[in-house]
């Protein structure tokens, strides 16, 4: 094995938002030398943890590849990372935004591609980029394919991975001359072959009680606190609350106690006003996770939602990771943005592994 192979490897973060993948490649020992990002709060959160990497803070459409590979010994770049916008594709919303200008930044990850020459790629984003945004989708893969990259892309499921959440990820890898595979997963439902599912309980079980956001504002522990805070809750959601059964949805929250739009032979999405299961796996963490009404964040047996560290947990954020902002609704779409930070080691240690096997064959410089 050459010297080259056992020195830590360099990367970039893409869209790096709050810091969640860079986070994770530093666990796996990639040395970030650079991330993008333009959103000045994500921005903040992000330099406050990762003070070593320099941030482009700025539109990253203004952003050259030699501005990155200036950065970089032999301005050679083993590991080209992005978690580009999706807004436009996601589940998650009540309608697909085909014409988002954000579903376009695709094309600049492909562009800092063609600029950078990186020895590897990976790419995360929503499930709906490979079915309603194919066509942004695959003429990104055939750029890449002509480049000389071996491309292989899928869904994953990161509770598959050790993540306490249930959360699909469009997940692609591709290697300049050699194959990087989709990882197997680390854990499973059933837990018969792997561990089982990380759950709720034992992610957050062991949390104290949080305070209210208006306690930490009286308190004088506001913002400058661990972010354990919830959200204070009216009379009618501290009654939904109190209906709800933990891992039901709010078909189980009497009429009288429904919001009017929720009345009815209401069809829309029924996973709002809930509790979670301490035995289960957590919803997707979004940047709603505190707020009853956008999703299942109710907490399994406490009368309030999770708090804003207790959804960076199951996010798999450190307890000391720092969200630099004192706006509730800034962390917490910070929070509910991230890569996984578990997750982003995980397949960052996956690559590591087969760039390393390439650059020990010779396929890489």
């Amino acid at each position: 094995m050459s010297e080259k192979t056992v020195t830590s490897l360099n990367a970039v973060d893409l869209f790096s938002g709050g810091g969640g993948l860079t986070m994770g490649l530093k666990m796996a020992g990639f040395d970030v030398k650079a991330a993008v990002e333009l959103d000045a709060h994500a921005a903040a959160t992000f330099q406050a943890n990762h003070r070593e990497t320099k941030l482009f803070v700025q539109d990253i459409r203004f952003v050259k590849g030699s501005d990155i590979l200036n950065l970089i010994p032999e301005q050679h770049l083993d590991l080209l990372s992005a978690c580009p916008p999706c807004q436009g594709f996601t589940s998650l919303t009540a309608k697909y935004k085909r014409e988002d200008p954000r579903n376009l930044l695709i094309n600049e990850m492909l562009r800092l591609v063609e600029e950078t020459n990186p020895s590897a790629i990976m790419m995360e984003n929503v499930p709906g980029l490979a079915s309603r945004g194919n066509h942004l989708l695959s003429p990104v893969i055939e750029r890449l394919k002509k480049l000389g990259y071996i491309v292989n892309y899928g869904v994953l499921q990161v509770a598959d991975f050790g993540v306490p959440q249930f959360r699909k990820r469009l997940v692609l890898l591709a290697g300049k001359g050699f194959a990087i595979p989709l990882p197997d997963g680390s854990h499973s439902k059933d837990g018969r072959e792997k561990p089982k599912w990380v759950t709720v309980k034992e992610a957050i079980g062991d949390m104290p009680k949080p305070l209210t956001l208006s306690q930490a504002k009286k308190q004088g522990k506001f913002p400058l606190s661990s972010w354990h805070i919830v959200r204070d809750l009216s009379e009618i959601n501290i009654k939904r609350l109190q209906a709800a059964v933990p891992g039901m949805s709010w078909e189980c929250i009497p009429e009288e106690l429904r919001p009017d739009c929720h009345k009815g032979d209401y069809k829309g999405f029924s996973n709002v006003y809930g509790r979670m299961l301490w035995d289960d796996v957590s919803p997707t963490i979004t940047g709603g996770c505190t707020t009853l009404s956008r999703g299942r964040y109710g907490h399994p047996e406490d009368t309030r939602t999770i708090s804003v560290r207790e959804a960076a947990r199951l996010q798999t954020f450190p307890d000391n990771y720092v969200f630099d902002t004192a706006l509730m609704d800034k962390v917490c779409v910070i929070i509910g943005n991230a890569l996984p930070c578990k997750f982003a080691e995980y397949l960052a240690n996956h690559c590591k592994n087969y760039i390393n096997k390439a650059r020990t064959a010779g396929l890489i410089p």
